[in-house]
């Protein structure tokens, strides 16, 4: 149990280091003068570093172990947020993005097989709530602590949540290290594709839509907080964007994949708007009810769904499905963002998010018509 307990926690830091510098993302682009594309550029860079590592790397725990690639990863960590210290600029940010990307790549995949390996391979379920919940609450709290620091030390580059960061993450590293391990390394190539098992693309291709509206919740939203005055809100708006659905992933272990999986589909059009109705009106109240929404979808329903019917679909390459699965995820995450961002420097912030719900609301349509017939809802095993 000592294993799972630090391998989560490991999984936290990892993802808590993400998204730790998005409140000061107007600060760091500021000199740019690039304006929204700059923030979309400097977000996806993320993507730049995990998109490869997910596609060349996704089985590399398979060759090397697990505890490696994931005390890697908290150093990297450690190392990009240390970059924004001495450097706060767009050019750091970038950087600094692409090694959070790459880490990520290596902790998620490493991660979720280990976890699987640690409580038992007929607990796949049980895996998948532990690393969907560390993962969550990682991606959420770096914000959220980031935004919480600067309320209390005011301007600053180097906030309370960056030193405990520093503090955390390479003793994790260290113990990480020394972790039993659990899993068979085998002499497999170094270079290993992601596995996207039969069955699974509406699961992939929903979670891709859930993490577009967060990618655009955590990236574009707080530029259009920031041009009504709101800008305080962005830490706990994007605290929100991935807590609720942490508070939700509890429910969504006691339905079958599939019954998640709806629930979902409905959640991330429902989110989007009425977030979008709530910027349109200047309505606070309603960001954050679109944001809770959004999120019960993003990091609770679909993302429980998607990476428990991933690894229950390929139990001899868990490491390289769930890269697989992170692969149209990320897709989602990166793509309306960096299009958003062009197109807000053209025609303005709220026509380019308006045009992103009516290309959601199309997709998501069409995805879940393709889905309805394809499954007969059944309640899950609770050892699923």
């Amino acid at each position: 149990m000592l294993a799972a307990t630090l391998l989560a926690l490991s999984l936290f830091a990892v993802t808590f280091a993400v998204n730790l510098q998005a409140p000061l993302y107007s600060s760091y682009v500021g000199d740019s003068g690039f304006g929204a594309t700059a923030v979309a550029i400097a977000f996806s860079a993320y993507v730049v570093g995990l998109m490869p590592t997910l596609v060349l790397l996704g089985g590399l725990s398979d060759r090397i172990g697990r505890r490696s690639p994931i005390a890697v990863a908290l150093l990297l960590g450690a190392f990009a947020t240390a970059l924004l210290v001495f450097d706060p600029s767009w050019g750091s940010l970038i950087v600094a993005r692409i090694l959070l990307g790459i880490g990520t790549g290596l902790a998620t995949t490493a991660g979720t097989a280990y976890m699987t390996e640690i409580i038992g391979g007929d607990q796949t379920r049980r895996a998948a709530l532990a690393v969907t919940s560390a993962t969550s609450l990682g991606f959420g709290g770096g914000a959220l602590g980031t935004g919480i620091s600067l309320s209390l030390q005011g301007p600053t580059f180097f906030p309370y949540s960056f030193a405990g960061l520093f503090i955390v993450a390479p003793l994790l590293a260290l113990l990480m290290v020394a972790l039993p391990r659990a899993d068979d390394p085998k002499p497999v190539s170094l270079l290993r594709l992601p596995v996207f098992p039969g069955g699974t693309r509406s699961f992939g291709a929903a979670l891709g839509l859930a993490w577009s509206s967060t990618g655009m919740t955590i990236a574009v939203v707080p530029l259009e907080l920031e041009s009504h005055g709101l800008s305080e809100w962005t830490g706990l708006v994007i605290f929100l964007a991935i807590f609720v659905g942490f508070l939700c992933q509890p429910l969504a272990k006691r339905m079958s994949n599939e019954i998640a999986l709806a629930t979902g589909l409905i959640l991330i059009p429902l989110g989007f708007s009425t977030l979008l109705l709530g910027v349109w009106l200047k309505s606070i109240a309603l960001v954050l009810l679109g944001t809770a929404l959004s999120s019960a979808s993003s990091y609770g329903f679909t993302y429980l769904a998607g990476l428990s019917e991933f690894a229950l679909r390929a139990p001899d390459n868990r490491a390289r499905a769930t890269a697989g699965l992170f692969v149209y995820a990320y897709v989602g995450f990166s793509i309306p963002v960096i299009g958003s961002g062009f197109l807000a420097d053209a025609i303005g912030l709220f026509e380019a998010m308006l045009a992103f719900l009516i290309v959601l609301l199309t997709v998501t349509a069409f995805v879940a018509a393709r889905t309805s017939g394809t499954w007969k809802p059944q309640y899950a095993r609770s050892d699923r």
